[in-house]
């Protein structure tokens, strides 16, 4: 396999968490008697450019469909995140009735729909027919299309040139990488800038956050292979800024390569430097990856296995991408964990895939009353400590396996 960026041969494993099935491939009941799709889940690092990339089994329309089951506005620290980042562009880019926004993977229109309240015209590019009808429900035009080129040629045609657009948590979702980045440089006015979040490799690897790795996402982050993507595809990253949503984030903002309307600043090249102390275009940074996922796999089963012995019942929370790939790469089953609860109602009734746990609704939670509950999305725990107090007054813990297990 060859580097989806810069097309050098790929020859160094950097995380194998055996096979498993899409991760958002949930089962419905009148599925668990037919077989599922297992891939390999192995990524490799390319030591040209340092973009951390799976290994492809399949395309984006089978791991993208109809049924896509995560909708944002799940979670109301996301809400909040996405309602600050509009009033900041807004201010600092003067944006108004005059400007155009484009949200790339709009989802169910979590943050579009404050881009409408502000009174900006926008639209947004979704894949998935589940959440772009959960979008359009809030008044919000949606282009049910993948983003490359191609459409990027399309909407210019179309709807003008972008002041502002916004692709949250998806760069790593696309199998080419230098098409994709291109269009935003097709589509950008001459002030415009395009706005990228995703997680920061720095932070899966440093703080052992192996769960992220899924199909997916194809590729895994740092600002090193970011700013090679770019350049090869007309934008310049003019400024970076860390968040901590979903483990620690990258939000980087970049403009036409050919026009450079605002200064690069000091931040871009202060975070370059971040990286590469951590050693992060050096081979030895990902070699200790493996070894870490796997020490996270056996303490989480040595607790559902001691927890088992000891009549203790367990319970998980949140039926996220990342808790199918924790579940799966340890072996788990409904033997040591019976349900996992999710607020979702496009999973509830549902199954995990591969580990065919059910999903069911926080009242299931509260009624059953768990010795513990293990939280999948350890990102979110702070929100789901605070939204599930009740554990805590019957006396139930909270657990989470990544980076190590820990009782909360």
């Amino acid at each position: 396999m060859k580097c989806r960026h810069c097309d050098h041969e790929l020859t160094q494993s950097f995380l194998d968490l055996g096979s498993a099935p899409p991760s958002n491939a949930y089962l419905r009941p009148d599925t668990l008697n037919t077989s599922e799709i297992w891939l390999p889940m192995k990524l490799m690092v390319c030591d040209a450019c340092w973009l951390v990339q799976t290994i492809d089994f399949t395309g984006r329309e089978n791991l993208f469909d109809a049924e896509y089951a995560y909708f944002s506005s799940c979670s109301s620290s996301w809400l909040l995140h996405a309602k600050r980042f509009v009033e900041d562009m807004r201010q600092e880019f003067k944006l108004g009735k005059q400007s155009l926004v484009m949200e790339v993977a709009a989802n169910d229109g979590y943050l579009l729909q404050y881009v409408m309240e502000a009174g900006i015209p926008c639209f947004g590019v979704e894949p998935t027919s589940s959440t772009a009808t959960a979008a359009r429900e809030k008044g919000i035009r949606i282009i049910e299309r993948f983003f490359g080129t191609e459409l990027a040629r399309e909407l210019l045609a179309a709807e003008g040139r972008v002041d502002l657009a916004v692709a949250n948590n998806v760069l790593a979702h696309v199998p080419d990488i230098n098409d994709f980045v291109r269009g935003f440089a097709d589509i950008l006015s001459e002030q415009g800038v395009a706005s990228f979040e995703f997680p920061h490799l720095l932070n899966m690897v440093q703080q052992n956050q192996f769960d992220t790795a899924y199909h997916e996402h194809y590729s895994y982050l740092s600002l090193h292979a970011v700013k090679s993507v770019f350049e090869r595809n007309g934008l310049h990253i003019f400024d970076v800024q860390e968040w901590p949503t979903h483990g620690g984030s990258l939000r980087v903002l970049a403009q036409r390569a050919d026009i450079r309307h605002y200064p690069e600043k000091d931040s871009v090249s202060q975070l370059l430097q971040v990286e590469h102390e951590a050693g992060m275009t050096t081979l030895d940074f990902y070699r200790r990856a493996q070894e870490r996922a796997e020490e996270a796999k056996f303490g989480l089963l040595e607790f559902l296995l001691d927890a088992k012995r000891k009549g203790l019942r367990v319970a998980a929370y949140g039926a996220a991408a990342k808790g199918n790939t924790l579940l799966n790469f340890s072996g788990v089953r409904p033997d040591l964990l019976p349900y996992v609860v999710d607020i979702n109602t496009h999973k509830q009734g549902k199954y995990m895939p591969g580990s065919r746990i059910p999903i069911v609704n926080a009242a299931y939670l509260l009624a059953d009353k768990p010795d513990y509950v293990l939280i999948l999305p350890w990102n979110l725990k702070t929100e789901i400590m605070r939204d599930l107090a009740a554990v805590e007054e019957w006396g139930g813990h909270f657990v989470v396996a990544v980076p190590e297990l820990m009782k909360i």
